[in-house]
């Protein structure tokens, strides 16, 4: 990309008013200089130019835009790309993006779709780039209190199509084996799953038995799966493959969350989530205008109140 239009764009966004910043940045003393809010907007577009269209890509002129099309080979870039040129298409596919986004608030307001578990499920790699990577992936495959284990082996056997999806696309892209997401959790998830069953054996023999104060000592003298699996994953600590290796803070994990959520929204109105959603029933629902007339009605009342 050119270095004279990377400068010039963030150069003129630099200077518009309520454009998105990490909290973390507005939050430095003293307060960031257009010189500062320039720097921080260039270096993310040189080090991240799908992460700078997500966030600033609909604040772009069509000239910007078309600055980033000798990055179009990549999927990130060239998917942006389409989307934000898409939002400027014809009048009349207008009324199909506004069923769309009413359709999409009414999921927000009323369902978990857009839950980081669901949203997780439909996009396995995405979530791993901007989530999975700074969470611990061992608690995933421990049993939760309350479980029958039944429904434990159920979950892990759905974590392990997720997690044979995220290392498939990380192959895929030539990511470096160290970093393929994975590595030590199924020995963690075998290993607890043998003394679950070892435990279950034991205390049927001592229920057929009558042995209950044999019981209680092998309760006392061995340890349980979990503690079994926290001091494997102790040794293995540091070498594990595929496991976080940087910490985020909960204010930084939030924000990770917020930029996720926000691409698989713009997914869902760019019409990509074709495989789990009917979009020729929501953009034939003539009853989502409604949300415009009501949302147009509010505005005029907020106008005239202001005015007022």
């Amino acid at each position: 990309m050119d270095a004279t239009a990377m400068d010039g764009i963030a150069g003129r966004l630099a200077g518009v008013d309520g454009l998105y910043y990490p909290s973390t940045f507005l939050l430095t003393t003293p307060p960031p200089t257009a010189a500062d809010r320039k720097a921080t907007l260039l270096a993310l577009l040189a080090r991240d130019a799908p992460l700078f269209l997500e966030r600033y890509g609909e604040s772009l002129t069509p000239s910007e835009l078309a600055a980033f099309d000798p990055l179009a080979a990549d999927y990130e870039v060239g998917w942006h790309l389409r989307r934000l040129r898409s939002a400027a298409s014809p009048p009349g596919a207008s009324r199909v993006r506004n069923r769309r986004r009413a359709y999409l608030d009414r999921l927000v307001r009323e369902g978990d779709y857009f839950s980081e578990e669901a949203m997780r499920e439909r996009e396995p790699y995405l979530h791993h780039e901007y989530l999975g990577r700074f969470q611990d992936p061992i608690g995933r495959a421990m049993a939760r209190p309350g479980e029958r284990w039944s429904e434990t082996l159920m979950r892990r056997a759905e974590e392990a199509v997720i997690v044979e999806k995220i290392r498939g696309e990380q192959i895929r892209r030539g990511v470096d084996p160290s970093e393929w997401v994975g590595g030590g959790v199924e020995e963690a998830m075998e290993e607890q799953e043998e003394e679950e069953e070892e435990e279950e054996s034991e205390e049927e023999e001592s229920m057929e038995m009558g042995e209950k104060g044999r019981e209680v000592e092998n309760s006392s003298e061995n340890p349980s799966a979990t503690e079994v699996v926290e001091s494997n994953i102790t040794r293995d600590e540091g070498s594990t493959a595929g496991t976080s290796k940087q910490t985020l803070s909960a204010e930084e994990m939030e924000d990770q969350l917020e930029q996720f959520t926000s691409l698989m929204q713009q997914k869902f109105l760019s019409g990509e989530d074709s495989e789990h959603m009917d979009y020729s029933q929501i953009d034939n629902d003539e009853m989502l205008d409604d949300h415009w007339s009501k949302e147009a009605n509010y505005d005029a009342e907020e106008k005239y109140f202001e005015e007022d």
